[in-house]
């Protein structure tokens, strides 16, 4: 079985584009590190954010949609990422927070980790981590957000389920995670040696909605794997499961595989190459259309079909 190591990105559906972008630029602090467009719909952007280099592990990607219905978080569902900081940051997060009119919660404890949970302003539920096992990233020299509050990448995904055998045992068996703890209901599954980006939380919850794809909900969840020869490996222990996978997909900075876990949750395995430094270099990442080859004879045709878009702009 090919070697899970950890989670790769996060993909959700969002409103519109500038708006997407402003928050997680200008109010979070991360980088653009991808402009394209959806593989399957290039009238619709995709962006990809990170740490200063896009590195895997640290990615929040978004379909823009100014169109749509508000999702709906429930059984069936990746319903919050939590995003790490450094322990000790979360007072100027809550202040920042207060000053951008972010919508959030009172911080709680758990675990000897503070948790501020918030709200992006398409309904994305997000939560910061502050813990003392706070791995940092590449810092983005441009960032609003100074490098010793600044986020780390994503610590962990909460996955809603309405039972956890059939889960568990797509994490445990297909996956390489296991058990590690319970607590008040939340079950800790953990990879490797565990923390930031090696870490999920399976919340079952049999009597609540099932969830509803549209602004603000998760499209999917990747893991990461070395190599292609890593994902084949994985591809050939999910059929022997006798799950449905997809082909192997190449999305230029990454070979994708698909399949849907018992509980109905999308789930990829990524590799970590080629990388987002493909086709730009480090200091030029995020500050041009880059198209999926098959595209690139109608760019003139997909530019002007976008919406319009304002580069990122650092905010205090």
């Amino acid at each position: 079985m090919g070697d899970i190591l950890g989670i790769h990105h996060m993909t959700a559906i969002s409103g519109p584009a500038q708006e997407n972008l402003d928050f997680y630029t200008g109010i979070l602090g991360l980088r653009l590190v991808k402009l394209t467009v959806n593989f399957d719909d290039p009238s619709a952007y995709h962006l990809y954010y990170g740490d200063g280099a896009g590195s895997p592990g640290t990615i929040l990607t978004f379909f823009p949609y100014p169109d749509g219905h508000p999702g709906r978080p429930g059984a069936g569902q990746a319903t919050v990422t939590h995003l790490s900081i450094p322990f000790g940051a979360t007072t100027y997060w809550v202040d920042r927070f207060r000053r951008f009119e972010i919508d959030f919660d009172r911080p709680q404890t758990r675990n000897g980790q503070d948790h501020l949970k918030f709200r992006a302003p398409d309904g994305l539920q997000l939560e910061l981590v502050a813990s003392r096992k706070y791995r940092k990233f590449v810092p983005w020299s441009r960032s609003s957000v100074p490098p010793e509050r600044a986020i780390g990448g994503i610590e962990s995904i909460t996955l809603v389920e309405r039972a956890l055998a059939p889960t568990q045992a797509v994490l445990e068996g297909i996956l390489g995670f296991r058990l590690v703890c319970e607590n008040e209901g939340r079950f800790r599954f953990e990879i490797g040696e565990g923390g930031c980006g090696k870490t999920l939380e399976v919340v079952i919850d049999q009597n609540g909605p099932a969830s509803r794809q549209g602004h603000g909900g998760v499209h999917h969840l990747a893991f990461r794997v070395e190599n292609e020869q890593s994902q084949i490996e994985s591809r050939l222990e999910i059929v022997k499961q006798g799950i449905n996978v997809s082909a192997v997909m190449d999305r230029d900075y990454f070979r994708s595989i698909y399949f849907r876990e018992p509980g109905g949750i999308l789930f990829e395995i990524a590799t970590d190459p080629p990388g987002f430094l493909i086709d730009e270099t480090v200091d030029t990442l995020g500050t041009s259309l880059r198209l999926p080859k098959q595209y690139d004879e109608y760019r003139r045709q997909i530019e002007r079909s976008l919406p319009p878009f304002r580069l990122p702009q650092a905010q205090p």
